[in-house]
């Protein structure tokens, strides 16, 4: 068992997400840095899609009431077990009745903590993540909270070797994919929306990431019926501030969309912190084909690689 001691900002259970169930109005959910927690599940030789826990920003702490296997990745929140360092990329061996603390950082939002086994919450509609708008999966539907009791399973290996692993390169500019809606706002706010440096707003979290710019060039006055929408969706209200849609959003909008984030680049906006600047580019639906597929590359490379060592 793990023990919530303090949760900091928004700490939750979360899994690769729902799928198949959107024509339901259910939202994907599951990490919003998906590559972070496969690299950490592997580490420790889990499934990938076993429940991890999803850390924001930080401060938080918990207890391990048994001995297990750990592992971090995502943003460096300047962890430590009982006062030790640990760092993200690498595994961890933790004795019952020990104790991690996360501080913060200052570069990445989320960190991913893998358990050995995976956390043991009840399966719903194929997952174990956490809808926190629709108060459903994880621990009771909801962020933990101090005092939560979260069931892994005792694991205690006497032949304990770290294991450790590179994330992803990061990319300055992210790649999209044209938009059903180009026709409609026209070829102007596309090139002003790629010629652009948005900044992300304190007002985002994991149904989106809200981006502003100074020049406020992208207002409009075009209204749509809703349309099916999904993570990646770049929506653009009347105001000009395009919406990224992230893993908790809506199935549905009414909103333009300005194209769609390649699956590849998706994941870094779990990591923007408001403040950070973003810039787009437009590339092929072959691009972002071939972008998915050196990402699958790099996570094959790490599977070798781990079994090699093991």
């Amino acid at each position: 068992m793990i023990k919530v001691i303090k949760p900091g900002v928004q700490l939750s259970i979360q899994d690769l997400g729902r799928t198949g169930y959107r024509h339901l109005g259910v939202s994907k959910t599951g990490s919003l840095d998906p590559y972070a927690q496969v690299i950490a599940n592997r580490l420790i030789n889990n499934n990938d899609n076993d429940a991890v826990l999803e850390i924001t920003v930080g401060l938080c702490e918990l207890m391990f009431l048994c001995s297990t296997e750990i592992a971090l990745h995502g943003a460096d929140l300047q962890a430590n077990i009982d006062g030790k360092p640990i760092y993200p990329g690498w595994s961890y061996k933790v004795r019952a009745n020990q104790t991690i603390c996360f501080n913060t950082g200052r570069a990445g939002l989320r960190a991913y903590l893998a358990v050995k086994g995976g956390i043991k919450t009840p399966v719903i509609m194929d997952s174990r993540a956490t809808d926190l708008n629709a108060s459903f999966g994880g621990l009771n539907g909801k962020a933990l909270s101090a005092g939560d009791i979260l069931p892994i399973d005792e694991y205690i290996n006497n032949n304990f070797k770290q294991t450790g692993a590179l994330a992803p390169p990061k990319r300055q500019i992210i790649r999209v994919y044209a938009s059903p809606h180009t026709h409609i706002l026209g070829n102007v706010i596309a090139d002003v929306f790629i010629n652009t440096r948005f900044k992300v707003s304190y007002n985002s979290n994991r149904m989106g990431v809200k981006l502003e710019n100074a020049v406020n060039s992208l207002t409009h006055t075009h209204s749509l019926p809703s349309i099916g929408v999904s993570p990646g969706s770049i929506q653009l209200p009347p105001n000009g501030d395009p919406i990224v849609l992230l893993n908790d959003a809506q199935t549905t909008g009414g909103y333009p969309l300005l194209g769609t984030v390649i699956e590849a680049d998706l994941h870094q906006f779990a990591q923007f912190r408001p403040g950070d600047l973003v810039k787009f580019e437009y590339v092929t639906i072959e691009d972002a084909a071939k972008a998915k597929h050196k990402l699958s590359g790099h996570l094959e490379q790490l599977k070798i690689a781990l079994k090699n060592n093991r």
